[in-house]
């Protein structure tokens, strides 16, 4: 399907950007990459008056080492997380997702923070930053604001972000958790969207786990920790038997995605395998 007919703004700065959505009103949105946004409207379950075009701003480029943390620019694209030596070294499960996205032309336009804005339920990143534990840096008329990733998604295509707010960064912290950290995902064949998608984040002690994040992505309506897994696991020697009776809580007592391609059955199932291989793969 062809979207329906949009004014076209191109923002040179934050500042301007937010300026710009202040004088738009509702029905303006934030383009990015466009890969999440652009399908909505081919569907028209999106139809915005105006996009304002935010792809070619520098100050929301970047990835920086800043000692508690990493600190990531919404405008950094798949691509260069994907082949940033500090993300592989730092936070891996983020570097995995990134080197699964799409294909190279996808990779090399799409953003972290058009993806995360957007909140997807078929996205690769959600899950990742719940397991790692990220803080979301968003801007808006009102000044600069942190929010904690746990309070981040809110539903289907829904976010914390306020009205006349754009997510600036990602700030990932360098702990021993995320620095041996993966990402494995059941993929679309065509799409490469995950069916399903397990992030994982692991700290041991004496072949034990002493604490673990672990997220999901593609199995419900957004990304979700899952709590049942990490309270299974944590503390425990880590062995196929306790790998294995932790892994079959994932996705317990959530409500799961079911459609034409995969049942509600089959996700759960592949949440239960993917989280073993995940958790397996860090023991």
């Amino acid at each position: 399907m062809i979207p329906e007919s949009f004014d076209y703004q191109r923002a040179g700065s934050v500042s301007e950007a937010i300026s710009l959505l202040q004088q738009g009103g509702e029905e303006t949105k934030i383009l990015a990459g466009g890969h999440s946004l652009i399908p909505t409207m081919k569907l028209r379950l999106s139809t915005p008056e105006t996009l304002i075009d935010i792809g070619g701003i520098p100050e929301l480029k970047y990835i920086n080492d800043k000692g508690d943390y990493l600190a990531i620019g919404a405008g950094t694209t798949h691509w260069a997380i994907e082949s940033s030596d500090l993300v592989s070294q730092k936070a891996p499960a983020l570097s995995h997702a990134a080197g699964q996205i799409g294909d190279v032309q996808v990779r090399n336009r799409g953003t972290i923070g058009g993806v995360l804005a957007h909140s997807d339920p078929q996205a690769d990143y959600p899950g990742v930053v719940l397991a790692l534990d990220a803080t979301i840096v968003v801007q808006g008329s009102g000044g600069v604001r942190t929010i904690p990733v746990s309070d981040y998604f809110t539903g289907l295509w829904e976010t914390a972000l306020g009205e006349n707010e754009i997510l600036t960064e990602i700030r990932i912290p360098t702990d021993s958790a995320n620095a041996n950290s993966c990402y494995l995902k059941f993929p679309q064949p065509a799409s490469r969207y995950p069916y399903v998608g397990c992030a994982v984040a692991m700290s041991t002690s004496g072949g034990n786990c002493s604490d673990v994040r672990v997220g999901f992505s593609g199995v419900g309506e957004c990304g979700f920790r899952d709590s049942g897994v990490e309270d299974a696991i944590r503390g425990q020697a880590l062995n196929e038997s306790s790998i294995g009776a932790a892994s079959g809580k994932a996705a317990e007592g959530r409500s799961v995605l079911s459609d034409v391609f995969v049942s509600e059955e089959y996700r759960r199932a592949m949440a239960q395998v993917y989280a073993k291989r995940a958790l397996t793969q860090l023991s």
